[in-house]
């Protein structure tokens, strides 16, 4: 009598995988090279490495599941070590050498100004999705962000601090070539709220040097000071206005990582710093985009800490996927655009963004979190 094994779920899985795979690449199924130029080392390494490390996560789901319509996906990285001059450079020999369908997890307002500022994107119809600023950024034809905007994070701070009785504010903002655009908008959220800057600083982009913003803000003596900086900057800045005895309420833009924070802040210095998050925390499951991401985590083996950088990664690679989805068979450069442009919007379970031929910005999720005494994230 023949005997027979009943397989496995996960056996069936894998196989039906192997299947679709081989099915896909008889059709013609691309690999898909998603190019990424980001601070792989320097001052802001650890959050473009957790950014890294979340795009990855997701394609590495997507493709062990068959790929988007068979195709699979590639993360190819070059590191620009936060430093302008090198990013549109590396782009170029990344196009040249790669051929990438996407470029995906770009940091700085410099790096991201001078690239859009190259014609490099245009002259390659070659979209950017995902990419993070200390700036306003205008609405660039082939920029597309996954997270809300500058103004969004500023409205939010500014209502707050009103709310609770906090209206004589400072701003510590990064002095790149939209500046006076930043400062701006700063001042009309104030205005809206009831408050008022009495006082601006800036520092030179790329660099930690704050030490006159730190005792301008000392003397002026603002209630809370709001800080749009890199992850960096704000580090230094905290550190020297409280060894100065700095007592004012400080609130640091999306940019500001707890995990960088730590590296060089003790927990007094970091305790009731305030920051803007605009993605949901990877901590707590609040849904299916929560549930999934916290699901991939614990299947991997992290190099780098998990941090909100990681989890808007992760937000960009379901995105890229979603889009190459859409445009069925033979995805391009071109289809990229319209695929973006369809999703209005594209709702990954608590959590949607949204894109339009004039509206590169694709949410305006904003919440605040608070450093505890112990160093943590608090919601």
């Amino acid at each position: 009598m023949k005997s027979f094994i009943r397989p496995s779920a996960r056996s069936v899985i894998a196989v039906s995988a192997v299947w679709l795979s081989l099915v896909a690449q008889a059709a013609g199924a691309a690999q898909i090279v998603v190019g990424q130029v980001a601070p792989l080392t320097g001052p802001e390494a650890r959050q473009g490495r957790a950014y890294s490390a979340g795009m990855q996560m997701y394609f590495e789901a997507v493709n062990k599941e068959g790929g988007a319509n068979g195709h699979t996906f590639t993360l190819v990285r070059k590191d620009d070590r936060g430093q302008p001059s090198d990013t549109v450079a590396l782009t170029r020999q990344l196009v040249t050498e790669a051929k990438p369908l996407v470029l995906a997890g770009y940091f700085g307002s410099r790096n991201i100004s001078d690239l859009a500022a190259s014609g490099l994107l245009k002259d390659e119809r070659l979209v950017l999705v995902g990419y993070r600023s200390a700036e306003m950024q205008d609405e660039a034809p082939m920029l597309y962000s996954v997270r809300a905007g500058l103004r969004d994070e500023l409205a939010r701070m500014t209502t707050h601090l009103a709310t609770v009785g906090i209206k004589r504010l400072a701003l510590l903002y990064e002095n790149g070539p939209n500046a006076q655009v930043l400062v701006a908008a700063a001042d009309a959220e104030a205005q809206k709220a009831g408050a008022t800057i009495i006082t601006r600083a800036s520092y030179t982009p790329n660099t930690t040097v704050v030490s006159e913003a730190t005792n301008q803000f000392i003397q002026a003596k603002p209630q809370a000071i709001i800080m749009v900086t890199s992850g960096a900057a704000a580090a230094a800045f905290i550190e020297a206005y409280r060894s100065l005895g700095g007592t004012a309420q400080l609130l640091g833009h999306s940019g500001t990582e707890i995990e960088q924070l730590s590296q060089r802040l003790s927990e007094e210095q970091m305790a009731g710093v305030i920051i803007a998050q605009v993605a949901p925390s990877p901590y707590q499951i609040k849904g299916r985009l929560t549930k999934e991401f916290v699901d991939a985590v614990r299947a991997q083996k992290l190099e780098v800490p998990l941090s909100f950088a990681m989890m808007e990664g992760y937000v960009t690679g379901r995105v890229i996927v979603e889009a190459v989805r859409r445009q069925g068979a033979k995805p391009t450069r071109e289809g990229m655009v319209n695929a973006l442009h369809s999703m209005a919007p594209y709702d990954m379970g608590g959590y949607s963004v949204a894109f339009k031929p004039t509206q590169h910005t694709g949410s305006r999720y904003v919440e605040l979190s608070i450093v505890s005494g112990l160093g943590k994230i608090r919601q």
